[in-house]
């Protein structure tokens, strides 16, 4: 009633000699991809470096603007003029104005507030924009071999 049970020999898996593997793929196949990439491949990574960091900049200059105008609200005066000056002050500036005549739509508590959470918008996207295109311009020049400091230009010399 004992069964014997043989002991298990380690298999392994054939070995593929070079001859085995045919010398093309085949049709239909995409290549297998190269460890360097093509020059093509480079400047077109170029290309969207640049392109990323010319939205940034496009960015950084809405977000300027954006700030621009949140602070001429806080701080202009505006409404109307007695001897050359005008009435009601800005926000920040003086006292809330009282009086149907400084009543602005833009000076406004709700509307100043949607005003710095677009400015604050423009901002984070202008940042996230920036390091975006800082990242990209760094993978494009990823191939470059990198010289240590101790032997480059400008490296202290030893003698």
């Amino acid at each position: 009633m004992t069964s014997e049970v043989p002991p298990e020999t380690p298999t392994e898996a054939p070995a593929v000699k070079p001859t085995d593997t045919p010398a093309t793929t085949p049709a239909g196949a995409p290549p297998a991809p190269s460890p360097v990439p093509s020059s093509d491949a480079r400047e077109r990574e170029r290309r969207h470096a640049q392109r990323a960091e010319g939205w940034s900049i496009v960015w950084m200059l809405v977000a300027l603007l954006v700030w621009g105008w949140f602070a001429f609200l806080m701080l202009a005066d505006y409404g109307p003029e007695y001897d050359g000056r005008a009435v009601c002050r800005g926000p920040l500036v003086g006292p809330l104005p009282e009086g149907r005549r400084c009543e602005d739509a833009w000076r406004a508590w709700p509307a100043l507030l949607g005003v710095l959470a677009l400015a604050t918008l423009t901002t984070v996207t202008a940042a996230a924009t920036t390091v975006y295109a800082k990242v990209l311009t760094r993978l494009a020049h990823r191939d470059r071999p990198s010289v240590p400091l101790s032997e480059g230009p400008g490296a202290p010399s030893r003698g």
